[in-house]
């Protein structure tokens, strides 16, 4: 089968995507606190942050196939209040994530009924950081232009029996035992797609029938006129919600595809990025990573509340770290480390991370400005990231080079958010 684009991109780099894989299969798909139709509604509420069709597509049909409520894919409005509470650590993890406290926290873990616990909590959060960073991945490398709409491309169907990443790696090292229980169950959802079918027209039939019953009952009451005129432009918009959540079965092949409005998946979709300290603005508290590091709390906390997960994503971080880059930092005149630790220090000081061992004028010696651009717009606001960006920046490097950049960027990215989150759980829990 056809390689899925982001195993296609990492393949530069067999190792890390071993590791990337495996993350993505434990998180996704393994025991875990959450039931698996919700870890694919939250990685579609964090890539809907940063307009990633591509991502949402991908878990949209992962969510069905979980045996996902479809009428959960209409908007925010439709899931469980427990899941829509999400929607505001989700937003600031995504776009600003030193807004978080551990107010936030007490917040999620007491509201009643729709309480998380807090295993449950550390396992949402690893998910969204882990699919904000990816969207940057994604944009970063073309994926997203190249298979969205208006792209060079148009959006390929997402085949069921290739969903999972797993399922796409047979050339690579992943493990064989996890690709035979992948293609079982890829063979197993092939099965189910008549039966997905089925509740999907099944949901569109009786949503008709409840908006023709509620039009009839308007024009009843209200009589012809304004009334009758609110009652047709509420059933258009009734049906409009759920066309823009999920696009129809389309075809005969076992293919979907994914959510054509990701409007319905946000709340507040102005709020995004911005400078960590605005020179007209009070200087907000800078993360020091003496105090609060990854080695020192993140992990231990991490793995504690969620066992395992600290132990793979502890492997992704050194793995990216350990990627050969002699060629990229000959041509900027260092050594390796130093440049990866300029890329590394560079994108956690956008966030507000700081290393008090660091000397910060490497930054700007290392990355030339064109480089740093990319850089902000994929890390930052990665929807930003048009399709000539990648071809333009540092074009006497190898295609390779730039996905390294890019695998930077990602567990970089990933690791600030989780700083952020675990340390406003750790303030929680003391």
């Amino acid at each position: 089968g056809r390689l899925e684009a982001v195993t296609q991109q990492m393949g530069y780099h067999p190792q890390y995507l071993d590791s990337f894989l495996k993350t993505q299969h434990y998180l996704m798909h393994m025991d875990g606190p959450l039931p698996f139709d919700c870890r694919h509604y939250i990685a579609i509420m964090a890539a809907a942050r940063h307009q990633c069709r591509y991502l949402v597509n991908l878990h949209v049909l992962q969510f069905l196939r979980a045996g996902g409520d479809p009428q959960w894919l209409r908007g925010l409005e439709f899931i469980p209040p427990k899941l829509r509470n999400l929607n505001e650590i989700n937003k600031i993890l995504a776009h600003r994530p030193w807004l978080i406290t551990k107010e936030h926290i007490e917040k999620l873990l007491k509201i009643s009924e729709w309480s998380w616990s807090l295993a449950e909590l550390v396992h949402a959060v690893v998910l969204l950081a882990h699919c904000h960073a990816l969207a940057s991945f994604v944009f970063g490398c073309g994926c997203e232009q190249d298979e969205g709409p208006g792209g060079r491309g148009s959006l390929k169907p997402l085949s069921l029996g290739n969903q999972c990443f797993c399922e796409a790696t047979a050339g690579n090292s992943c493990s064989q035992e996890l690709l035979r229980i992948n293609r079982k169950r890829s063979l197993d959802s092939c099965m189910e797609l008549d039966s997905l079918r089925e509740r999907m027209q099944r949901i569109h039939v009786e949503t008709e029938g409840r908006d023709e019953m509620r039009l009839l009952q308007q024009d009843r009451e209200e009589g012809e006129g304004q009334g009758a005129e609110v009652g047709v432009q509420g059933g258009a918009e009734h049906c409009s919600d759920l066309s823009a959540g999920l696009s129809p079965f389309a075809d005969t092949d076992g293919e979907v595809t994914g959510a054509t409005n990701l409007a319905c998946y946000m709340q507040d979709p102005d709020f995004g990025y911005q400078d960590f300290a605005r020179r007209d603005e009070d200087q907000t508290q800078v993360f020091r990573v003496q105090d609060y590091s990854w080695e020192d709390h993140g992990f231990s906390l991490v793995n504690r509340l969620y066992s395992d997960i600290g132990h793979l994503l502890d492997e992704k971080f050194r793995m990216v770290d350990g990627l050969q880059s002699s060629a990229m930092a000959k041509r900027q005149g260092c050594e390796p480390s130093v440049f990866k630790r300029g890329i590394w220090n560079y994108i956690h000081c956008m966030f507000g991370i700081r290393y008090d061992d660091y000397d910060y004028a490497e930054v700007n010696q290392l990355l030339e400005r064109m480089l740093k651009v990319y850089i902000k717009t994929v890390t930052c606001y990665p929807e930003k990231t048009n399709s000539e960006m990648f071809d333009r920046f540092w074009k006497q490097f190898k295609h390779s080079e730039k996905v390294h950049v890019n695998l930077l960027i990602l567990e970089a990215r990933m690791q600030a958010e989780l700083l952020y989150a675990l340390q406003a759980i750790t303030q929680y829990m003391i």
